[in-house]
C-alpha cells in the first residue's frame, strides 16, 4: 500500500498528468512524476511503434547534450521487449540479466531497474521504467522494493487514462484542422475562384473593346480593378471565417444583383436576377445562398454553353428559395457522380446541409439545368 504520507504526492502527480492535453507533455509529466515519487536517478518512457522500435521516447535525469550523444532511439529488445510482452520487470541489477544486450558508450550506467508497461483497452501504450534508486547508503543504490512496484503500477494505470485522453484530444484537433482546411477550400472555391473567373471575363471584354470602343474598354478596366479588390476581400474573409464582405456592406439581394450584372456584361449569355418578397435571412443562410448562386452561375457560364441564365430568389414561408436556371446543354447527374466529376455539386450540397436546407438538381442532356436551394429561414 502507498503510505499515507505519500498520498498527497501521488495525488499531485495524478492531477499533473491529467492537466496536460498534448501527448508529448503527458509523456514527460508521467516520467518526471515517476522519477520523483520513487526517488530514482533515471526514468524513461517509450511509446512502441509497429516496426520493432519506439515512435516516441522521453527521459528524465539525462541532459539534452547527453541524450543527443547516446544516439538513435532504442529498439524493442532485451528487457524493454520483456516489459512490453511479459509485464513488470524488477531487477537488482539489469546488467546481470541474461536478456541484457548492452547500451551505447554514452549511455549512463544503470544498475537496479524497475519497468512497468502502460496498458489500456488491451493495448500496450508505453513502457515506463526507472533505474538507480537513490538512498543515503554509502554503497550507492538501494534497489526497488515491492512497494515501489505497486506504486509504479498505480501510476501506470492513471498514465494510461491520461495518455488515452491526450491521444483523443490530438485526434480531435486533427479532425478540427481537417474540417477547417475543408471549409477554407470551399470558401476559396466558392468565392475567390468565382470572382477571379468574372475578373478574367471582364478583362477579356476590355481587351476586345480597346480598339473599337476605348471609352467602354476603360469602363471595363475599372470593373477589373473593382473585381480584384473584391477578390482580395473575399480571400481575407475566407481565411478569418467572416461572411463575404459584400454581404455585410450591402445585404444579400444587392450583392446577388451586382454579381449577376457583372457576369451579364462579361459573358455572351444573358444573365438576369429576379428577387420577390424575400426578407432578411440569418447570416449563415445568406452566405449559403450567395455561395450556391455563385457556384451554379459558374457552372452554367463555364460548362453549359447557355444563352440565357435566370436567377431568382423568392420568399417561401419564413425562408426563401434560390433558383438558377440555364438553357444550356444539361447533363445526367447520375453519370456525373459515377464519373467522379461533381461540377461543384458536393460543395453546394454541403452548403445546403450546413444550414438545414435542401438542394435539388434537375438536368437532362440537351434540356438545360435548374439548381434549387431551399432555406428554412430563422
Amino acid at each position: 500500500m502507498v503510505p499515507r504520507s505519500g498520498l498527497a504526492a501521488v495525488s499531485e502527480a495524478l492531477l499533473a498528468m491529467n492537466r496536460r492535453l498534448e501527448v508529448r507533455e503527458v509523456l514527460q509529466t508521467i516520467v518526471a512524476s515517476a522519477r520523483d515519487l520513487l526517488d530514482a536517478e533515471y526514468a524513461a518512457l517509450g511509446v512502441p511503434d509497429d516496426h520493432g522500435g519506439f515512435a516516441q521516447f522521453v527521459v528524465a535525469g539525462v541532459s539534452d547534450a547527453e541524450w543527443k550523444a547516446i544516439g538513435p532511439l532504442p529498439r524493442q529488445h532485451g528487457v524493454l521487449a520483456a516489459m512490453l510482452h511479459e509485464g513488470p520487470q524488477r531487477l537488482a541489477d539489469v546488467r546481470d540479466d541474461p536478456r541484457f544486450e548492452g547500451w551505447p558508450s554514452a549511455h549512463p550506467e544503470l544498475a537496479d531497474f524497475l519497468g512497468m508497461p502502460i496498458t489500456g483497452d488491451d493495448e500496450v501504450l508505453g513502457a515506463l521504467f526507472l533505474a538507480n534508486k537513490r538512498c543515503a547508503k554509502p554503497a550507492g543504490t538501494c534497489g526497488f522494493t515491492e512497494a515501489d512496484e505497486e506504486l509504479l503500477g498505480l501510476l501506470a494505470q492513471h498514465a494510461a487514462i491520461a495518455l488515452s485522453n491526450a491521444r483523443l484530444y490530438e485526434r480531435s484537433r486533427e479532425l478540427t484542422i481537417t474540417g477547417e482546411r475543408s471549409r477554407i477550400a470551399h470558401e476559396l472555391h466558392d468565392a475567390v475562384s468565382q470572382k477571379l473567373f468574372s475578373l478574367r471575363l471582364t478583362a477579356q471584354a476590355a481587351s476586345a473593346l480597346v480598339d473599337r470602343d476605348p471609352a467602354r474598354a476603360k469602363g471595363e478596366l475599372h470593373q477589373v480593378a473593382a473585381l480584384a479588390a473584391e477578390a482580395a476581400d473575399e480571400l481575407r474573409a475566407a481565411v478569418v471565417e467572416l461572411r463575404p464582405a459584400a454581404l455585410d456592406d450591402d445585404g444579400l439581394i444587392p450583392t446577388l444583383r451586382t454579381q449577376v450584372q457583372v457576369l451579364d456584361r462579361a459573358h455572351a449569355a444573358r444573365v438576369t436576377f429576379t428577387p420577390a418578397g424575400v426578407r432578411a435571412l440569418p447570416a449563415a443562410q445568406e452566405e449559403a445562398v450567395l455561395r450556391v448562386a455563385q457556384e451554379a452561375l459558374h457552372n452554367a457560364l463555364r460548362h453549359s454553353g447557355a444563352r440565357r441564365v435566370e436567377v431568382s430568389l423568392t420568399r417561401r414561408g419564413p425562408g426563401a428559395v434560390l433558383r438558377v436556371t440555364d438553357d444550356g446543354t444539361g447533363f445526367d447527374p447520375r453519370a456525373v457522380r459515377r464519373a467522379g466529376r461533381h461540377l461543384g455539386l458536393v460543395s453546394m450540397r454541403d452548403r445546403a446541409g450546413g444550414i438545414g436546407g435542401s438542394l435539388t438538381v434537375q438536368s437532362e442532356p440537351g434540356k438545360g439545368t435548374t439548381i434549387e436551394l431551399e432555406v428554412p429561414g430563422g
